[in-house]
């Protein structure tokens, strides 16, 4: 059963059309990848998703909510949380007051006690309690992205989105990531949908497989299936994973 469908999405900046009547569904519970070559549209549709760009056309509902008719500050309460390519931290605080945002997102007035022990345990999760007072400027970028992940992870989601969760990991970091992705998948009964240029990453730990190229949908299925489609194979110009990056043409990072 789908808890995500984006259906016949359409996103134009100026005469780009960033997002050509793309449709997909992620089931609940399930890793789902969506990658691409530069330029794909992949991070255009996760702000579409997460109410950052308002469609031209299409739908996007969440376990039957129409996402396009919730006000853009209430998506985190509706159950959706991102991570994003280039880290938005807020650096002029500690990594545990980073945290604390997401915390206070789902957490009432006069609730600070709770918030700060959810946002405690979060750390504790990712292994960042050791530097939870430190300012989140300096901090190298792998563990940036982990405050991050934390800050998403806090607001209790149903739907967590990652957008290039692995930039700036070593290869042993990204099989690390690989584990961490599947473990919070089943502690937090979490529905993923991830967006890599690291191929293998993608790969390992999805369980479905969508392909963009140039704004529309060219394929899906699972990571042995859309491996070996020759459309995927073609967008790629024989599977160099290494030139992926932001999405240029729609402006999204």
């Amino acid at each position: 059963m789908a808890l995500l469908s984006v259906e016949g999405i359409t996103r134009r900046f100026g005469g780009i059309v960033a997002l050509d009547d793309v449709s997909l569904a992620v089931d609940k519970g399930e890793i789902a990848g969506l990658i691409g070559p530069n330029g794909a549209g992949k991070t255009t549709a996760f702000n579409v998703i997460t109410r950052l760009y308002e469609p031209d056309a299409g739908r996007v509902v969440l376990d039957g909510v129409d996402l396009l008719r919730v006000a853009p500050y209430k998506i985190v309460v509706n159950g959706v949380a991102r991570t994003f390519q280039n880290v938005e931290l807020f650096r002029g605080m500690t990594v545990l007051e980073n945290v604390l945002v997401g915390a206070h997102s789902r957490t009432r007035l006069g609730g600070e006690r709770q918030a700060r022990a959810d946002a405690t345990a979060s750390l504790e999760e990712l292994g960042l309690d050791g530097i939870a007072h430190l300012p989140v400027t300096g901090l190298p970028f792998g563990t940036q992205k982990r405050v991050e992940l934390a800050r998403a992870l806090v607001s209790k989601p149903r739907l967590l989105l990652l957008d290039e969760p692995a930039g700036g990991l070593n290869h042993e970091e990204v099989a690390e990531l690989a584990s961490l992705i599947r473990r919070i998948r089943e502690e937090y009964d979490l529905t993923i949908l991830l967006v890599e240029h690291h191929m293998n990453l993608v790969m390992s730990v999805s369980d479905r497989v969508h392909v963009l190229n140039f704004g529309r949908k060219i394929a899906e299925g699972t990571p042995a299936e859309v491996r070996a489609d020759p459309a995927v194979i073609e967008a790629y110009l024989g599977g160099d994973d290494s030139d992926d990056g932001d999405d240029g043409a729609a402006g999204a990072g």
